[in-house]
């Protein structure tokens, strides 16, 4: 297991180094001068420059890349040209009500998913069968940002039942973190229904039947056990969705984490603060994508000899 955990390590490094220059020059390539926004409107060329090489940016591109990576390395994220903050002091504040947010979707997601998955395999070809299928294909269908508006207008606006935006009490998580799991719920929950009727059909599960096993133990026990190893993938990659998912959700419930944040640095070409929250979504869903393989590769001990 040790030595398949160095290999996943090793492979990640090459990903993130990609994502690193990728980020670098899509950042770089937006609209606009960071510097002349910074300065305002009535500063002189020569302020301009000033600030420019204050901020990093009078270099050949390739030098502004190395001295930025070699920065984030050592944990010197920049200040953020928008507020003048540490970069590190900006994110932290806001790290918390995404990640807070991204486990309730994922927690009634998962299991509202698996729970819809199952009983619709367990019910195959019947009617309940279909009408899980039918909530799954809605789920899949529904844009989160316009599902949001309609329960902003329904539960907020007409009800008065939940607050339309904020954070603080479970109240603000109830829409928020719908809208957010509703797609991944959709997507669990046909995903586990294939992988159950799948395994339903292996001998092993024939002969449990054969041999007088009551059908909610071969479900249960034999079944779902199985069924649920291509599951733990599935759930690892969701979550690194949720977290970008949440972009738009945050933006629509003025939420106030991380993706209402990129928003915001996007429309002032915040270029330190844009550039820490990408890298820190895609270290984010490299460490998810390997925490999964450790799981899968536990679950399946063949994983770890590939």
């Amino acid at each position: 297991m040790l030595a398949y955990l160095i290999r996943r390590l090793a492979g990640t490094i090459p990903v993130l180094v990609a994502v690193s220059i990728f980020v670098f020059g899509f950042v770089h390539a937006l609209p606009g001068d960071p510097a002349r926004l910074e300065a305002g409107p009535e500063a002189s060329p020569a302020d301009i420059e000033a600030i420019r090489k204050d901020m990093g940016l009078d270099g050949p591109i390739w030098q502004q890349y190395l001295r930025w990576a070699d920065n984030t390395l050592h944990g010197k994220l920049g200040r953020s040209t928008k507020t003048r903050q540490q970069v590190a002091a900006v994110i932290g504040e806001r790290f918390l009500p995404t990640l807070w947010l991204t486990l309730v979707a994922m927690a009634w997601s998962t299991v509202a998913g698996i729970g819809i998955g199952v009983f619709s395999g367990i019910r195959r070809g019947r009617w309940q069968d279909r009408a899980g299928m039918v909530l799954a294909i809605s789920g899949v269908s529904f844009p989160g940002f316009w599902l949001g508006l309609l329960m902003i207008d329904l539960f907020s606006v007409r009800l008065g039942w939940l607050p339309t935006s904020g954070y603080g009490t479970w109240q603000h998580f109830v829409m928020p973190a719908f809208c957010l799991g509703i797609g991944v719920a959709a997507v669990m929950a046909r995903f586990t229904r294939s992988a159950f009727v799948e395994v339903s059909q292996e001998d092993y599960v024939r002969t449990a039947r054969m041999k007088g096993v009551s059908d909610s133990a071969v479900a249960w026990k034999h079944t779902l056990r199985n069924a649920l190893i291509p599951v733990i993938t599935l759930t690892g990659l969701q979550f690194g969705f949720l977290l970008g998912g949440a972009i738009v959700i945050e933006t629509v419930f003025s939420w106030p984490g991380l993706g209402r944040l990129l928003v915001d640095s996007v429309s002032f070409r915040d270029y330190p603060v844009i550039q820490a929250e990408i890298m820190l979504f895609s270290l984010e869903f490299v460490l998810i994508n390997l925490l999964v393989d450790l799981l899968y590769a536990a679950a399946n001990p063949e994983i770890r000899l590939k």
